[in-house]
């Protein structure tokens, strides 16, 4: 049925006005008149009707006035305006149009292309009022999904940022493309002293990207705190994103395995753009992209070689994003890596070598093509930089404190001494017991290096001195693996002894291996070289633990941990 409308009529003729309040009235539609254009505003504002007839020449205000005015009062909403008209002259019809008119219809008036003419605005009127409907519920939608993804970036910020991103010896840009970023960076302090970096980027962009971000940040922070190795953490992030991406989608990484305690940087880059160590003496070694992307690889074929490069105090390092060198301009030429490296040669001051790349892809123009990211790790022994924080895996509860007394030992022979990492299960069994927590960091510290000495000089027989410059350092390190890639005999064994009765107690760790031991005070006297890559290992041992001893034939070394009256 057609529809009815409220309709404003405005015509200073008073027979004509009358004749065509009739017509409308007759056709269903309820009327209002008006003798001028400021009348017609008046009425206009006062009953918003939903169509009207406009008399193009009228006293007082005319109809072309009188129609952009109605038009300014009804906003957004579509309030189809006909135009009365004798004119005949077609520059007179089109200022119909140019006034905000939709349509005209001359006199006299035929009633039937009259309505057939009302129709079709109120065709149009529906029509409108049908996209602004769909305008707001998309609008509506719109924000919902907004809010959503601020709930969700703030937990994923929660867990992407659950390292220690604000170190002082850390400063990074990110410049997302959409709310959530493809690229990831993640920061953790490790066991024994060490500092784990991840630098990711994934394919794509916002919350597609961002989603592989979460399993990769849970399996970074879980594994870095329970005490596993780089490797280790790199193979689980592999095989998970390898489980859980589509095939087109994989995460371009770098991930920096720091001990500068010991002075070495592990580091291992799949695709991204090369990093760079950036020696405290001017020279600067680039850590270059030599395997695939994280999730391409499956298990059996995943390389997670690292590169293992010496390392001191004063050092920084330089992790970027492909989106820093696919910057470009408005002449669409990319910043590049040739730019960058003009950037780094051209700095004298090292401090100040991340504001000058910053300032240069400003002075560029540069607009990104990709997120953006741009990490700087200065190495410093900075106590706050170094501070590990408390596993506290396990809540404290009354039963932790209860009087204990047990021993167990591992035994870890050459397959398992090629593949396996005793540590973050050695850790997990110590953290039950709530006074070992609060050095956890040093428990692992002193465990690490024994574990350590016990298997690269007691079963594989290296000799620490090898370690004497960078590239003694590079061979000491395949070497090792070469000897460990064929050991065909030989163990190592760990053996832990607790006793306690609630309020004191003792943590004993005996670290035994199958090699021909050593004179271990001999080397305690000997070993300390502040120049030196190696040989540091003993020594930070006995500094660390409250009491250190060993077998007269060096095979065993043991260490105890007390807590109560014995501390």
């Amino acid at each position: 049925m057609p529809g009815r409308l409220s309709i404003l009529i405005a015509e200073d003729g008073a027979a004509d006005r009358m004749l065509l309040a009739a017509i409308v009235s007759r056709q269903g539609h309820r009327v209002s008149t008006a003798a001028n254009g400021a009348e017609a505003v008046r009425l206009f504002e006062s009953e918003r009707p939903q169509l009207v007839l406009m008399d193009a020449l009228m006293p007082v205000m005319d109809g072309f006035d009188a129609a952009r005015e109605i038009k300014r009062l009804a906003g957004n909403e579509l309030v189809p305006i006909i135009f009365l008209t004798s004119l005949t002259e077609n520059q007179a019809l089109v200022r119909c149009l140019e006034a905000g008119g939709d349509d005209f219809i001359a006199k006299p008036y035929n009633p039937i292309i009259l309505e057939a003419k009302i129709q079709a605005m109120h065709r149009l009127r529906r029509l409108q009022a049908t996209v602004l409907e769909q305008r707001d519920l998309i609008a509506r939608r719109n924000q919902q999904l907004i809010d959503e993804q601020r709930a969700a970036k703030a937990i994923f910020d929660k867990v992407a940022h659950a390292g220690c991103l604000n170190a002082p010896n850390i400063r990074y840009r990110q410049s997302p493309r959409a709310l959530f970023n493809g690229d990831l960076l993640l920061a953790a302090h490790a066991p024994a002293g060490r500092m784990f970096v991840l630098l990711g980027d994934f394919t794509g962009h916002g919350l597609p990207a961002a989603i592989g971000a979460m399993p990769l940040a849970e399996t970074f922070y879980g594994m870095t705190a329970k005490g596993y190795s780089s490797n280790e953490i790199l193979r689980e992030i592999n095989a998970k994103l390898k489980l859980i991406l589509p095939v087109e989608m994989f995460c371009c990484a770098t991930l920096l395995d720091i001990n500068l305690e010991q002075g070495i940087l592990r580091a291992w880059n799949g695709g991204l753009p090369d990093g760079y160590l950036l020696k405290a003496d001017g020279g600067r070694l680039p850590l270059r992209s030599r395997f695939l992307p994280l999730g391409v690889r499956d298990v059996s074929s995943f390389d997670d070689s690292f590169e293992t490069l010496p390392i001191t105090q004063g050092d920084r390092l330089l992790l970027m994003s492909d989106g820093v060198l696919e910057s470009f301009n408005a002449d669409n030429e990319l910043f590049g890596e040739q730019r960058l490296l003009a950037v780094m040669d051209a700095n004298s001051d090292p401090s100040a070598l991340f504001d000058e790349i910053e300032e240069a892809l400003h002075a560029f123009h540069g607009q990104t093509l990709d997120d953006l990211s741009l990490v700087e790790v200065s190495l410093t022994t900075d106590e706050q930089v170094l501070t590990y924080p408390q596993l506290n895996t396990y809540p404290t509860n009354a039963r932790d404190l209860n009087a204990r007394d047990w021993t167990t030992r591992i035994e870890l022979r050459p397959a398992s001494l090629r593949m396996a990492n005793p540590l973050p299960m050695t850790m997990q069994l110590l953290l039950k017991i709530a006074p070992l927590r609060g050095r956890a960091g040093i428990i692992y510290t002193v465990l690490s290096e024994l574990y350590a000495n016990a298997l690269e000089h007691g079963v594989l027989l290296l000799d620490s001195a090898q370690k004497s410059d960078a590239e003694g350092f590079a061979r000491y390190y395949e070497e090792r693996q070469s000897r460990l890639s064929g050991l065909s005999d030989g163990f190592v064994s760990i053996e832990l002894s607790v006793k306690s009765d609630g309020s004191t107690g003792y943590l004993r760790i005996g670290v035994r291996d199958s090699g021909p031991g050593f004179d271990v005070q001999s080397a305690l006297n000997k070993q300390y070289c502040a120049e030196c890559l190696g040989g540091r290992g003993l020594r930070m041992i006995r500094q660390l633990s409250e009491r250190f001893y060993w077998t007269p034939d060096g095979k065993m070394l043991n260490v105890e941990f007390h807590w109560g009256s014995h501390a």
